[in-house]
């Protein structure tokens, strides 16, 4: 059996090492590193896959939430929404361009952003939501842009984890995770569904005026060259990134339909597993599973991650630590009880391998070791 990790980006490479390859000679040979022909070409090839008018190639994903925000046009004390059970970098942005983050609750469910809990959370200074379509599903968001036309709300999408997601509204109509909102949010981090060799991001909106805007935000601010009409920053994906990526996109559905292949053989072998709760896949999403996260149910998580690792399986555990409990986040409005869902989840949840080349003697040894230690 092969060694089971938690991503096996190089089985992945071995399959497409050829376009891969051929992509990035292209661009040592024509020299054109930063701007070049490959990221316009991606940023063409992926405006057509996600059915999106403007692509706009960042340097990180954090970047792209950054640049999204800076995009609004958003003041000193204004409000933002987002989950307390989720990556730092959602709520990092928010505090570095000076705006006041506001955490909400998550259903226990999805790992997504309660509804409830955002209704509640809305003030007269709150200028925009943002849910993370967390571990590879979308959140609410049909839900979410009532509330938004509301109450003038704009909508920025954390799409990090969730690329290739389908949303499907009531009416039927369907549309790609990061491109249901105002503006959507991708990384392209190695790890990731999409991912290139490196770092890199993307911004995804159909508002011309505000992709303009972004676009010339990512590059100091700058339209026309060394003219500056606003303060920016330095954010872009460099070509052999993009390369890599155009190697990756036409393989993407692909990917995502081997990842749906694993989750679903876990869900079965752990389906009569009385201390296991697996993942649960909304009505109007489809399910991508950036991470397969289990919660688990009076089980010692730490003894059985210690008891995997000892037979060579990886668990991860996103996330142990909520945003409204980091030191760095510490805020007087919130205690520790405030958000008894995300504190709940951190402490039992539990991510198993999962990537694009599992097979089923790894997923048979991982699913009878983990049925093994909680039955």
């Amino acid at each position: 059996m092969k060694k089971i990790q938690m991503v096996d980006l190089k089985s992945q490479y071995e399959k497409i090492r050829e376009e891969v390859n051929a992509g990035i000679q292209e661009v040592i040979d024509t020299t054109s590193f930063v701007k070049g022909g490959k990221v316009v070409e991606f940023q063409a090839e992926l405006e057509k896959y996600l059915g999106v008018k403007h692509v706009i190639p960042t340097g990180n994903g954090t970047d792209a939430l950054q640049i999204a925000l800076m995009g609004l046009g958003l003041k000193p004390g204004d409000e933002v929404i987002t989950p307390t059970f989720t990556f730092i970098a959602t709520a990092e942005v928010v505090a570095l361009l000076g705006l006041t983050p506001v955490v909400v609750d998550v259903d226990f469910d999805t790992f997504n952003m309660s509804i409830d809990a955002v209704k509640k959370a809305i003030t007269p200074k709150t200028k925009a939501i943002v849910p993370v379509h967390l571990f590879g599903q979308n959140a609410n968001m049909e839900e979410l842009l009532k509330l938004a036309k509301e109450h003038n709300l704009y909508i920025v999408e954390d799409a990090c984890q969730s690329i290739g997601a389908e949303y499907t509204f009531s009416d039927g109509k369907k549309l790609k995770s990061g491109c249901i909102g105002n503006i959507g949010c991708t990384s392209f981090f190695p790890s990731k569904n999409l991912g290139c060799y490196g770092d890199g991001g993307a911004i995804f909106t159909n508002d011309d005026e505000l992709a303009a805007r972004m676009r010339a935000i990512a590059n100091h601010g700058m339209v026309v060259r060394y003219h500056h009409d606003l303060i920016g920053v330095n954010s872009r994906l460099d070509s052999i990134q993009a390369a890599v990526l155009l190697a990756k996109l036409p393989h993407l559905d692909e990917y995502i339909a081997a990842r749906q292949k694993a989750a679903d053989y876990y869900n079965k072998a752990f389906a009569g597993n009385k201390h296991i709760i697996t993942p649960v896949c909304e009505k109007f999403t489809n399910h991508v599973f950036h991470q397969y996260t289990l919660k688990l149910v009076d089980v010692d998580r730490n003894a059985l991650q210690a008891a995997l690792k000892e037979k060579g399986i990886p668990a991860m555990i996103y996330y142990p630590v909520p945003l409204h409990l980091q030191k760095a986040y510490q805020d007087p409005r919130y205690k520790k009880g405030d958000f008894p869902v995300a504190e709940r989840l951190m402490d039992c949840v539990l991510s198993l391998p999962m990537h694009t080349e599992l097979d089923e003697e790894q997923l048979k040894y991982i699913t009878e070791a983990v049925n093994e230690f909680t039955k």
